[in-house]
């Protein structure tokens, strides 16, 4: 006589793992039963396919234990889990790593993270008027500042900008910014590279600008007023030609 073991009478309950389910959907449609895995030796899941609207590749999970010999298999847990192909929401992201260029609006706040590598402790505000008031003269008011990996940061993305040296309107300039009067220097480490345009007909107007980049607005442009088509120095009048018969 063959003896049932636990983990052939928890295999075999397929019809309790399903009332199990059914009594969850409710009035929902349990589907067919789609698998089987072991959790331990005293408990098994199986697997229904769920009929949910937008719940597309989702199973019902129903878990059945054994409790030991003499004791009936019981329902441990129902759950919906997705399969592998359900349609399932992206991975949660934080809204300070979601948030990107342009988002920020009126009224807005987005503070930088506290371990925010492109920021660095600076001046620590003093308790002394005296002391302040030097300190902002000489632009120490402020306690953090920006880092070497901040300004990198910053000079790689104004570099690859609209105003950078590579952009369209660079390449089919008469000159640089470097040249042009209208070209301000900012102040810093960024002034090696960048400045800021102050040229109100100028695209850039405003805008940080690559030393190297430039535009038609050029402070030492020049328009080429000469003629498109070379004029002669000896000018005919065809009104005042005589024409000969040389058929003759």
């Amino acid at each position: 006589m063959h003896h049932v073991t636990a983990t052939e009478m928890l295999l075999d309950a397929v019809d309790l793992a399903r009332a199990a389910a059914e009594e969850e959907a409710g009035v929902e449609r349990v589907g067919a039963h789609v698998g089987v895995h072991g959790e331990d030796e005293y408990s098994v899941t199986h697997l229904f396919e769920a009929e949910h609207a937008g719940y597309r590749g989702w199973n019902w999970a129903v878990t059945v234990a054994h409790a030991g010999e003499g004791s009936p298999v019981s329902v441990s847990e129902v759950v919906l889990l997705p399969g592998q192909d359900a349609l399932v929401a992206p991975e949660w992201v934080p809204w300070s790593e979601r948030v990107r260029a342009g988002d920020l609006g009126v009224g807005d706040l987005m503070p930088p993270r506290e371990d925010d590598p492109r920021l660095i402790e600076a001046y620590v505000q003093s308790d002394d008027p005296a002391v302040e008031e030097v300190a902002l003269e000489i632009g120490l008011g402020r306690t953090r500042v920006l880092s070497r990996e901040g300004r990198l940061d910053a000079a790689e993305r104004w570099v690859s900008s609209d105003f950078g040296p590579r952009s369209d309107m660079a390449r089919s300039a008469p000159a640089h910014c470097g040249t042009c009067g209208f070209y301000t220097r900012v102040a810093g480490a960024f002034g090696a590279a960048f400045g800021v345009c102050a040229n109100e007909i100028a695209p850039a107007d405003g805008h940080v600008v690559h030393v190297e980049y430039g535009c038609g607005a050029h402070s030492q442009a020049e328009v080429d007023i000469s003629p498109m088509v070379p004029v002669a120095d000896l000018v005919y009048d065809d009104a005042q030609l005589d024409v000969l018969d040389v058929s003759e």
